[in-house]
């Protein structure tokens, strides 16, 4: 068994997305060949209601899958499936583009103006790009939580833990998604699939996360940092004087090559350019679920 060492400390940066929503980008268009499968991963935390309810208005996705974990305020949110609803706090939206879907994410924050969260996207497979899209809302009580004696705390989102599954199942990359509380002086370790891109982002305190790849030093992060791991078997996490909280990812890597436009992810130009022409023709829906139900 190989602990996993650091192979790279990456800092989120402020942009300005969507309608004007301020938020902090973690990795995204640059970083894509050192995160496969994944793409992007935003951190939405505000609590200032000017830098956020301007929201995500209708706009199309195609070819990823979206992945939005809350964990103060909701998001209301509608789609072209006929979805809508709150994420709440704590709440989990998985949803698969696929072929295709159009949808809105309208942050609204809770009562003391505090909107905080996440959105990943993972990418999918060339033989999955055009699978008929789908929408999985989780709710908060339906990820487990597991209280260690040490009083380390997990939540499941997806993957398995001491024989807990998380919620999410059926996902090509075979994700692994953990949101760990760690106390202070505490270590924390975890099994991780080999071969597969592993990283952590902290989101509270700070810890050490390992040895440096290259330096052979210790590696301590801290809020809005993240951790991408090389290699390995599994990561071993340290606390001192601080806790920490941090999200721990994992996925099976694609190999596949990019083909990125805004919110449409493929694996070709051409396919882009017919993405593109959907859209400007109206056929960029290629599901319609209520036919189905009617056949």
């Amino acid at each position: 068994m190989t602990q996993r060492k650091i192979r790279q400390i990456i800092t989120a940066k402020p942009v300005l997305e969507g309608a004007g929503v301020h938020l902090n980008r973690v990795f995204g268009y640059h970083e894509v060949p050192m995160f496969d499968p994944f793409l992007l991963l935003d951190d939405f935390r505000s609590d200032d209601p000017d830098k956020y309810l301007k929201g995500f208005p209708w706009h199309p996705h195609r070819g990823i899958e979206t992945i939005t974990y809350v964990t103060k305020g909701d998001v209301e949110h509608g789609d072209s499936l006929g979805n809508k609803g709150v994420i709440g706090e704590g709440d989990v939206q998985w949803m698969t583009a696929g072929s295709g879907i159009i949808h809105q994410e309208m942050p609204q924050g809770d009562q003391e103006g505090r909107m905080h969260g996440f959105q990943l996207w993972a990418n999918l497979p060339a033989s999955h790009k055009m699978m008929d899209p789908r929408y999985r809302g989780i709710l908060a009580e339906e990820i487990p939580t597991l209280v260690l004696a040490n009083g380390i705390v997990i939540k499941v989102i997806a993957g398995k833990v001491h024989g807990t599954a998380g919620p999410v199942t059926d996902v090509v990359i075979e994700p692994v998604y953990l949101d760990v509380l760690v106390p202070p002086n505490m270590e924390f370790s975890q099994e991780m699939e080999a071969g597969h891109t592993t990283f952590a982002y902290v989101t509270d305190g700070s810890a050490c996360f390992g040895i440096d790849e290259k330096s052979g030093a210790e590696v301590t992060a801290e809020n809005r940092q993240l951790i991408l791991f090389a290699d390995g078997d599994y990561v071993t996490i340290k606390t001192s004087d601080s806790h920490t909280r941090f999200l721990l990812v994992s996925g099976k890597p694609l190999a596949e090559p990019v083909a990125w436009y805004g919110p449409i992810v493929m694996n070709t130009e051409e396919e882009l350019v017919v993405a593109r022409n959907d859209l400007k023709n109206g056929t960029f829906i290629k599901f319609n679920p209520s036919a189905e139900d009617n056949q």
